[in-house]
């Protein structure tokens, strides 16, 4: 494993996709570290969108900061599976792309109150210009791999100067509001589109137990964001003396969900699965969209929740509690389709996924009669039985 022990300077080449015991290097960790300060920024804005009685308006900005909050994850890690070297160059340049995650991370509160997306757009920019440096040192050092590398420098160039002209477009009134989501989306769809067209080139040599790996160590962090406001109601509760038996409850249960869905998820062996069909990585690697934003909005929906134990909110109950129940609802579908197609046999049943998330958005309707800490608690309790079921089922197997 290529290490900066080998020299201050390693000669990047593609690294094997069968290398044994490859997991992710302390640099990767750093990285995704700082992606916990993103994360929880966009999570804070769609908390507060819905305490405030405007959950559905605070969406479309929660998308749209949080693709590209992914999709930057996306980018460095599956080129640091094919190429990183661990060197001085490669540590710096990385090193550029996390200022641009900070940066964007501080743009969050603008973009989401104001559709002021100037920061966003710099971090983005910053990000970008460390990852195009190193698909280009990739194209100079590794000549196997330079048609693909130039396409991914190309494209990625490309599309990033569609959103500095959206940038452009918006601030001098050219670009019409009623315009700016298409066109938001119109750029989405290109980024998602380069890695396709740069691979048919040469497909790159990323590993599937490290990508498997990696994708496992951002759900954690994911799910580690949803537990924080819960321990912060908590504790804001002791300090004041004002804990109470639905703030127990809502504590509790939000615990138990998320260790369900911690659960669910590692259940299946997604690297052995990758490793057999590697076509069908883009399914794999583009859906995790779904699994993941759906535990960035379940954070903000607990959050919804334990702040409406103390204080008189704007957002209804029912809103409240639907906060909490389709973010779980996406996760155990998104989480049964993107896996489906890797593995012989699904280890979610689909059976349970299509009945769990039926009574799960089924539940809410109640919260007016049994109040918004029942409602999380059934939820908590549903998503339990769906665990317990595919483990004796799994092991039937």
């Amino acid at each position: 494993m290529p290490s900066a022990t080998n020299g201050i300077r390693v000669r990047m080449r593609a690294r094997p996709i069968d290398e044994p015991h490859r997991v992710s290097s302390p640099l990767e960790l750093l990285f995704d570290l700082t992606f916990v300060v993103a994360v929880a920024a966009v999570t804070n804005q769609l908390a507060h969108s819905i305490t405030d009685g405007h959950g559905l308006a605070g969406l479309v900005p929660f998308f749209q900061v949080f693709f590209a909050v992914w999709w930057a994850w996306m980018n460095f890690t599956w080129f640091a599976s094919s190429y990183d070297t661990d060197d001085v160059a490669y540590r710096l340049l990385t090193m550029v792309q996390m200022a641009g995650v900070l940066v964007l991370a501080a743009g969050v509160p603008a973009a989401a109150d104001h559709s002021d997306y100037r920061a966003v757009t710099l971090g983005y920019f910053i990000m970008r210009i460390g990852l195009v440096s190193q698909w280009l040192r990739a194209a100079i050092e590794d000549p196997a791999g330079r048609r693909t590398a130039l396409r991914y420098a190309t494209g990625i160039t490309i599309v990033q100067a569609g959103w500095v002209l959206r940038l452009i477009l918006s601030a001098t009134g050219t670009l019409p509001s009623s315009a700016q989501l298409p066109f938001f989306i119109g750029l989405d769809v290109l980024e998602l589109m380069v890695p396709r067209w740069a691979e048919r080139a040469t497909a790159t040599n990323w590993h599937p137990h490290h990508i498997a790996e990696r994708y496992g160590l951002f759900t954690i962090i994911l799910l580690g964001e949803s537990i924080l406001p819960v321990s912060s109601g908590v504790a804001g509760a002791l300090e004041t003396a004002e804990i109470n038996s639905r703030l127990v409850v809502i504590a509790v249960s939000g615990l138990v969900l998320l260790f369900a869905l911690w659960w669910l998820y590692f259940l299946v062996p997604a690297g052995a699965g990758l490793g057999n069909r590697r076509d069908r990585s883009y399914r794999w690697g583009y859906g995790h969209y779904g699994i993941f934003a759906a535990l960035a909005a379940l954070g903000a929906g607990l959050e919804a929740t334990v702040e409406q134990t103390g204080h008189d909110l704007n957002a209804s109950p029912l809103a409240i509690c639907y906060a909490v129940a389709i973010p779980a609802a996406v996760f155990l579908m998104s989480l049964w389709l993107v896996h489906a197609p890797i593995v012989a046999e699904p280890v979610v049943k689909p059976a349970a996924v299509l009945g769990g998330t039926g009574i799960i958005l089924a539940v809410p309707l109640a919260a007016p009669q049994i109040g918004v800490a029942t409602v999380v608690a059934a939820i908590a309790a549903v998503n339990v039985l769906i665990t317990a079921i595919t483990i004796a089922t799994s092991r039937k197997r």
